[in-house]
This record gives C-alpha cells, structure tokens and sequence, in this order.
C-alpha cells in the first residue's frame, strides 16, 4: 500500500479553458478560487501540491511549482503521463490527481485512494458519471508509464484507454458513498452556465472544505 510522502500530488489546470471562456481554475466558488481550493485539499493528503499547467504564468500566485505537459496538445491524458513523469523524477511510486474544476472533492476521500494505491496500477473511485468513474480523482503509480505513452502512440486521448493493460483498483460506490453525496464530490464546473448549481453545492456545507 502507498504512504502519502511517497505519492505525488498534482492539480491538473489544463490549458485554455475553451468551454469556460477564461482560465476557470481562478474561478471562485463560494468565494474561494477553485485552484486554491484543488491545492487546499490535495495538500491535507500529500506533501506540498504541484500543478500542471499549460500557461503557468497565470497561476505563479500560487507559489507553487508549475509545469506544462511534457507532450503538448495530448489532452488529460498527456497531463496524466506528465504527472507521472515528475513523479518518477522525484522518485516517487505514483501520483495523486486531481481535476481544477472538481472543488468539492473531500480529502478523506483522497487519502483512502492513496492508501490503496500501488506504484504499477490506477487506484480509482467509482461513480455514477459517463465512464462509471472519476479517472480525474485518482492514484496513478509510475508503472502505468509506459502503458500510457503506448496509447498516446496509437492516438488515443481517452483517459481510460490504457486501463486493461494495467491493475486497476476500484473503491466501488458504496465505498465511495461514505465519504460524502457523489453528485456534489464530483461535481465539475465546465461551463459558466454551471455556476449557480456549483454555488448551491458550496452553500450545502463548506465544513468540509478542504477535508
């Protein structure tokens, strides 16, 4: 099982925010700047949060170590495989990832996919979304590498394209339940349309920010 100190965890910040029409991870909910609230909770899992970021320059506020993808214009997955590249640098076993845009993810909920990771496989949470889980609240050990960079080879840019040639270990539904609503740990702002049910998600309860 992994520790904390040996996984690296990483906000994902992406690149132009098309959908959103500006960089949304500056975006407040419930007054607080989601990238803030990302690096917040990551924080109370692992040492000291990076980020990955495709125009750094608008997140050097943060104080935080910031680096682009390491294969440009590959999507989440490319900025999955550049987590694990800064991981495997630090010498690390995996990395904690988290999307920008998911504010109210609760860090037990982090912490238990960490506990269960392994440095050779994805320890993930299931859900009710399009691919019956969260590959963007997730532990990826360094073994997933090569399987990754083989399926950006091929073209492919769906996250879970490289699943079945790597173990995958799925905290189920019922596990994932205990740790809060899903519809509002899950939650992903894309869309400026989407502030007002995000805001309604940070008035239920902000107790848990950054928990």
């Amino acid at each position: 099982m992994a520790v904390p100190e040996r996984i690296l965890a990483v906000l994902l910040a992406g690149g132009q925010s098309r959908r959103y029409g500006s960089h949304k991870a500056l975006a407040e909910v419930g007054g607080i700047p989601m990238i803030d609230r990302g690096l917040a909770t990551l924080d109370r899992v692992c040492p000291a949060a990076v980020i990955i970021a495709n125009e750094p320059q608008a997140y050097e506020r943060t104080g935080r170590l910031i680096r682009p993808d390491t294969r440009p214009g590959t999507g989440v997955l490319g900025g999955i495989l550049s987590a694990l590249d800064w991981a495997l640098e630090e010498d690390l076993e995996g990395a904690l990832v988290l999307a920008c845009d998911m504010p109210f993810v609760p860090a037990a909920l982090l912490a238990e996919l960490v506990r269960r990771a392994e440095p050779e496989g994805v320890s993930i949470a299931e859900s009710d979304g399009p691919r019956g889980l969260e590959p963007l609240c997730a532990v990826y050990g360094v073994g997933c590498l090569p399987h990754i960079a083989q399926a950006l080879d091929r073209g492919e840019r769906a996250v879970v394209s490289f699943f079945a040639d790597v173990p995958v270990r799925l905290l189920d539904r019922a596990a994932v339940a205990k740790f809060g609503s899903p519809e509002r740990m899950f939650f992903n702002l894309n869309h400026p349309d989407e502030r007002t049910r995000a805001e309604e998600f940070a008035r239920v309860s902000e107790e848990d920010f950054g928990s």
